[in-house]
């Protein structure tokens, strides 16, 4: 009887399942290739076994009542010849693929000239242009496109985390130092899930985090010794990313200030365009128009118009970059439409 004993090159050697130490220790023989990574933990374990030069599976010719064991290179789907039993002796956990992606970058890193000249700053192009294309992706509908391009997501974190490494500066990090920040930060977050917090649902999920955030950034600023040292306090806006496109900035901006409990007076001040801001505190709920007195059917303050349409949006429960962009789609169809009726009369 011929045993495949498959195994993960993503788990330690030695890291078997009870079933995959028996079958070794039960077997008559043991084969496998030379430099199997398993070959050290049978030494330990006093295990007997014959190297062989075929990397295929063994012809066995021995009786039926003769057990073989055979340990074809860990990762493959190894072949199975008739009346063989597969065993699997070590599986991978979820997630265990990015190892090979980490590995493969630090290959590349190495070995390919494009990738080894990289910095941060030539593959900030990349880092905003990947996004794009996965959301790209998601609205074609083809789920196996939106995977690959959430696989080129996932290289630019990879990526900066291997060049990063590289710095011995004092300000170096890894990918485990990315995932361990990460992973401290969700559970710092749900104290419903990881602590003893009771919540009543997600809307309180969601108060309880923007609260979380806020004494993030009150401990954050104490760090860098802002408090009392004459520097702005933190904000509720602090961390929103100027560099994304003019609405999503405009929407994420009035997200934060509403949760914050900003008036929403200071969002129609913001639409005016007035130049330097003239807010005061007696200005809210007063009703008064307030504005340059522009004339935005003229264009003169197109800004102030769009900053208007994001509020809109936002009170509708609407995304404006979302919304845009499906218009912008509606647009490509039309006319693409037009230009084959155009062509074809």
């Amino acid at each position: 009887m011929l045993i495949v004993l498959a195994t993960s090159p993503r788990v330690a050697p030695g890291l078997l399942s009870w079933p995959a130490w028996q079958a070794l220790r039960s077997a008559d023989a043991v084969l496998a290739a030379a430099g199997h990574p398993q070959l050290p933990a049978l030494d330990e374990a006093g295990i007997r076994y014959q190297v062989t030069d075929d990397p295929g599976p063994p012809v066995n010719t021995r009786p039926a009542d003769v057990v073989v064991v055979w340990l074809p290179e860990p990762g493959a789907d190894p072949p199975v010849p008739p009346d063989a039993e597969l065993l699997h002796g070590s599986a991978d956990l979820p997630g265990a693929h990015l190892m090979d992606l980490v590995a493969t970058m630090d290959r590349l890193r190495v070995e390919c000239p494009w990738d080894a000249r990289q910095t941060h700053a030539s593959l900030v192009p990349h880092l905003l242009e990947e996004p794009y294309e996965a959301v790209e992706a998601f609205e074609s509908g083809d789920e196996q496109a939106f995977c690959e391009e959430l696989g080129d997501v996932l290289l630019q974190v990879v990526f900066h985390a291997r060049i990063a490494a590289e710095r011995d500066d004092g300000s170096s990090f890894t990918i485990d130092d990315v995932a361990d920040g990460i992973v401290a930060k969700l559970v710092r977050r749900h104290p419903h899930v990881f602590a003893d917090v009771t919540v009543s649902g997600a809307d309180e999920v969601k108060r309880n985090w923007d609260e979380i955030k806020r004494e993030e950034k009150r401990a954050k600023a104490e760090r860098q010794g802002l408090d009392g040292s004459g520097q702005a306090a933190p904000s509720a806006l602090d961390g929103v990313p100027f560099g994304q496109p003019a609405l999503a900035l405009a929407a994420q901006l009035q997200r934060r200030a509403a949760r914050a409990g900003v008036p929403a007076e200071l969002a129609r001040l913001a639409e005016a365009g007035s130049g330097e801001p003239a807010w005061s505190g007696a200005e809210t709920g007063s009703g008064a128009e307030t504005g340059s007195g522009a004339d935005v059917g003229s264009g003169a303050d197109i800004g102030g118009e769009l900053f208007r349409l994001v509020a809109a949006a936002r009170a509708a429960d609407r995304d404006p970059e979302m919304e845009l962009r499906a218009a912008a789609r509606r647009y490509l169809d039309l006319v693409r439409r037009w230009e084959r009726d155009a062509t074809n009369p």
